[in-house]
């Protein structure tokens, strides 16, 4: 990489980290050239705006998130098994971020009432995310690992409900025991919607 490449990598690394702790909205160009011993001028040098570094640390974090949890999902069997993997490396992550953040969580927070492009990014890249989950659902279905006629959509909103609630309680309330209580409903979810075993 270019020495130009290279100062704006750490930028954004450093950027990333400050949104993962006070919000997208926390972002200032002042701030992020403080930590950096930059200038402001020096920041703007990589970044137009405010706006367009907010959504570069947006597509920074989808593509550690991707490489992470979606990638290596993908080496895993169709059906079940890719579903399972897909929420065991989520909750991995989630873990890991429950110092710092979830943006994905946050973001939705800060911009939920919203309009603009980071909005738009945002909606997005958990859209997307939603739709390979969903994908994977419906090939665990076409598989006959889950049940045919229950309806996909509905098992991504539980999926992405517990994470929601690992979140917030591994964060905001701080309780012990909350990654074992969403593996704990993620085995429970999917043994309710198993195939129905037919009488000899």
């Amino acid at each position: 990489m270019r020495k130009g490449e290279l100062t704006r990598a750490a930028i954004l690394e450093t950027a990333l980290e400050s949104a993962s702790r006070h919000g997208l909205e926390g972002l200032t160009i002042g701030l992020l050239a403080e930590q950096m011993n930059m200038s402001k001028s020096g920041v703007f040098a990589h970044f137009g705006s405010r706006e367009d570094l907010q959504i570069a640390v947006l597509k920074l974090y989808h593509h550690l998130f991707e490489q992470e949890v979606f990638y290596p999902s993908m080496k895993e069997a169709r059906g079940l098994p890719r579903l399972r993997s897909m929420f065991a490396l989520w909750v991995q992550r989630v873990t890991r971020e429950i110092a710092s953040g979830c943006i994905y969580i946050s973001g939705a927070t800060e911009y939920d009432d919203r309009q603009g492009s980071i909005r738009d990014e945002l909606v997005g890249m958990v859209n997307a995310w939603q739709g390979a989950l969903l994908r994977a659902t419906v090939q665990a279905q076409e598989f006959k690992h889950l049940q045919a006629d229950v309806d996909p959509e509905q098992i991504v909103y539980e999926m992405y409900g517990l994470i929601l609630a690992l979140h917030h309680d591994a964060r905001f309330l701080k309780k012990s025991g909350s990654v074992s209580r969403a593996e704990t409903g993620f085995e429970r979810m999917i043994q309710s919607y198993a195939p129905l075993k037919t009488a000899a």
